[in-house]
C-alpha cells in the first residue's frame, strides 16, 4: 500500500525511528547502562580466550564459569575487539545493537507485509525497541541479541513468504541453518520451543489433519532438527575437551535448571517469584512502560478472538509455546521469553488500533512520573556533590522536552498511541543522560592514573560473578585481582591486606588514617539486597544507591 493512502503520522514515525537508533547507540560504552550481570563473565571468558591465541577451548580463571555458554558469542567478541587488541565496552557491545536493530527491521518488514501498511510496520519496530527488555538485554555483550534475531528469523521467513515457504523443500534446510546458529549462541535446549512451534504451524497449514501433516511435513521438521543440532554439535567436535562441555554445559548449565533448590518442584511451580504464574506475566513485564498497551492487547485477544487474523493466531501460538516450555524448568524468568518479544511487537502493530486509548495514557502518565523522579534525583545529587557540574543545560532541556511531549500526547488523542512509543524512547534517553556522570569522566579514572598503574597489582571489589572484569576497562594494563565486597567495608583492614586497592564507600565517608587516596570516582550500587530496597522505598535513596570509590595506596605490608 502506498504511503499516501495511510493515515499514519509519518513525520513522527520517522523522527521516532531516528530517535530509536540514536538512543540505542547513546553512551553504549557506559559501565552503568541497563544490563545483566552475565556480561562480566562473558567478557572475562572472551578476553582470556583471545589471550590464549586459540578459539577453543574457552578460557576462564573461574573454572565453574568456563563452558557456561556455546562459543559463538565469545568468538563474536574476539572478532569485534580484534582478538582483544581493541578491548573496550563499545567494541564488545556494538554487534549487539546491530543485531537488535536488524531484529527491529524484521519486525518492520513483517508488520508491513501482514498489515499491508508500512506505518504499521514502523509501529511494530518502535514498540519492539521501546520494550524495556529490548533496551536492557539488546545492547550489552550478552547472548540475547543474537538469540532473539536468529530464533525470530525462521518465523519471519514462514509468515513473510507464507504459502511458498510452507510448501518449499529448501526452506527447512534454511531454517535448520538459521536455528543452528541461534543454538550455537545460546543452547541446544531452545530447539524444543522452536521445534514445537514450527510443528504446530505446519500442522495448522494442514488444517490440523494429522495424516497429511505426517506425510508432507514431518520430514521437514526432522531435517530442521538434524541440521540445527549438527551445527550446535560443532562445539563438541572442535573443542579438545568435549567431556568438559558435557559436564559443565549440558549437565550443570541446562539439566541443572530443573533442580528446584527448594522442598519440592511442585511448590516452586505454583508459588513464589519463580512460579509459572509469575512467568505468565513475563510479556508485560518485559514490555516495561509499554506493559499497559500489551495488557490491553492481551485482553482484546482473549475477549474477541474472532477479530484475530490467521497470522496473529500463529504469532500467539509462538508466545504461548514459550510460556509452556519455560514453565518446565525450576528456574523461571521473563528473560527466557525474550525470543518471542519480536512476535509480540508485530502483534502490537497489527492490533494497535484495537487497543483502548486508556492503556496508552497509563503508559504516558507513568513516563511522566519516571522523568519527574529523574529530575528530583538529579537536583538531590547536585546538592550532595556541590561544586561539580554534573548535568549540563541540555540535560534539563531533555527532561523538560520529554515531559512536554508526554503531556501533549496525553491530551491530544491523535498523538496518544504513536506518542507512547516515542515517549518511552525519550525516557530511555533521559535515563541514560542521568547516568552519564557515572559513566563519563567523573565515573572513570584519569589517563594519568591508568598510566601510573600499568603493570601494578590492584585489588578491586566485586559482588557478582567476575564483576572484577569491569576494572579491565577502568584500569587497562593493571594486574586486576578481585576480593569479595562487603556492604560496610573495613578500609583499615583492607589497607593491611593490600598495597593497592579500590574500595566503594558512601558519599559522605571519611578517608582512613594513613591511607593515600590516589584517585576517586563516582559509582552506583547495582545489586541491592531486599533490606536495601526497602530502605530505598522509605526514601533513603542516596545511602543505598550512590557511592564513591577510592583508589588507595597503602604503606602497609599488604599483598603487592
Amino acid at each position: 500500500m502506498a504511503i499516501k493512502h495511510s493515515r499514519q503520522p509519518w513525520l513522527l514515525l520517522l523522527l521516532a525511528t531516528l530517535l530509536a537508533v540514536f538512543v540505542y547507540f547513546f553512551d553504549l560504552d557506559g559501565q552503568h547502562i541497563p544490563k545483566n550481570g552475565d556480561e562480566f563473565p562473558y567478557a572475562h571468558i572472551t578476553r582470556l580466550t583471545a589471550a590464549s591465541g586459540h578459539m577453543l577451548p574457552l578460557q576462564s580463571e573461574l573454572f565453574e564459569m568456563r563452558n557456561t555458554k556455546p562459543p559463538l558469542l565469545f568468538w563474536q567478541g574476539m572478532a569485534s575487539t580484534h582478538w582483544g587488541a581493541d578491548w573496550s565496552l563499545w567494541n564488545l557491545r556494538y554487534p549487539s545493537v546491530i543485531y537488535t536493530l536488524l531484529t527491529a527491521l524484521l519486525v518492520f518488514l513483517l508488520g508491513w507485509r501482514l498489515a499491508r501498511d508500512p506505518g504499521k510496520g514502523l509501529i511494530g519496530a518502535l514498540a519492539f525497541l521501546a520494550f524495556f527488555s529490548t533496551y536492557r538485554f539488546g545492547r550489552p555483550f550478552l547472548t540475547n541479541p543474537p538469540e532473539v534475531f536468529w530464533l525470530f528469523l525462521p518465523f519471519f521467513i514462514l509468515l513473510y513468504w507464507r504459502t511458498t515457504a510452507f510448501a518449499s523443500s529448501f526452506v527447512p534446510l534454511l531454517l535448520g541453518v538459521v536455528i543452528g546458529i541461534g543454538l550455537l549462541y545460546k543452547s541446544f535446549a531452545l530447539l524444543l520451543p522452536v521445534g514445537l512451534c514450527l510443528a504446530l504451524w505446519y500442522w495448522r497449514q494442514r488444517n490440523y489433519r494429522i495424516m497429511p501433516f505426517i506425510r508432507e511435513d514431518l520430514w521437514k521438521l526432522l531435517l530442521v532438527a538434524v541440521i540445527s543440532l549438527a551445527i550446535f554439535s560443532l562445539w563438541f567436535v572442535l573443542d579438545p575437551h568435549p567431556q568438559e562441555i558435557w559436564q559443565e554445559f549440558v549437565v550443570k548449565e541446562n539439566a541443572g535448571k530443573f533442580d528446584p533448590h527448594s522442598p519440592s518442584y511442585l511448590a516452586k511451580l505454583l508459588w513464589g517469584t519463580s512460579s509459572a504464574w509469575v512467568l505468565a506475566l513475563g510479556y508485560p513485564l518485559n514490555a516495561g512502560l509499554l506493559a499497559f498497551p500489551v495488557l490491553g492487547l492481551m485482553f482484546n485477544a482473549l475477549r474477541r478472538p474472532g477479530q484475530l487474523s490467521d497470522a496473529e493466531k500463529m504469532l500467539w501460538i509462538w508466545l504461548l509455546v514459550m510460556i509452556v516450555v519455560f514453565s518446565l524448568p525450576s528456574q523461571r524468568s521473563s528473560r527466557y521469553l525474550l525470543a518471542a518479544m519480536p512476535a509480540l511487537a508485530v502483534l502490537c502493530a497489527l492490533g494497535w488500533e484495537r487497543i483502548s486509548r486508556l492503556w496508552f495514557v497509563l503508559t504516558l502518565v507513568v513516563s511522566v512520573a519516571v522523568v519527574a523522579g529523574l529530575g528530583y534525583l538529579s537536583f538531590r545529587l547536585i546538592g550532595v556533590i556541590p561544586g561539580v557540574d554534573l548535568y549540563p543545560a541540555l540535560y534539563w532541556v531533555l527532561l523538560a522536552g520529554t515531559l512536554t511531549f508526554s503531556l501533549l500526547a496525553i491530551f491530544r488523542p491523535a498523538l496518544t498511541q504513536v506518542g507512547a512509543c516515542t515517549t518511552v524512547l525519550l525516557v530511555f534517553l533521559s535515563l541514560a543522560a542521568f547516568l552519564r556522570p557515572f559513566n563519563g569522566e567523573l565515573g572513570c579514572y584519569s589517563r594519568t592514573v591508568q598510566t601510573h598503574l600499568v603493570g601494578a597489582n590492584v585489588w578491586v571489589p566485586y559482588d557478582f560473578n567476575a564483576k572484577f572484569e569491569l576494572y579491565e576497562f577502568l584500569l587497562p594494563g593493571a594486574e586486576i585481582h578481585g576480593y569479595r565486597e562487603e556492604r560496610q567495608p573495613d578500609v583499615a583492614d583492607l589497607a593491611r591486606r593490600y598495597r593497592l586497592f579500590a574500595v566503594r564507600v558512601p558519599l559522605g565517608a571519611e578517608p582512613c588514617k594513613g591511607c593515600k587516596i590516589i584517585a576517586q570516582r563516582l559509582d552506583l550500587r547495582g545489586r541491592q539486597s531486599p533490606e536495601e530496597l526497602k530502605e530505598i522505598l522509605r526514601g533513603k535513596v542516596f545511602e543505598n544507591l550512590f557511592l564513591k570509590e577510592w583508589l588507595i595506596e597503602s604503606p602497609g605490608k599488604g599483598k603487592s
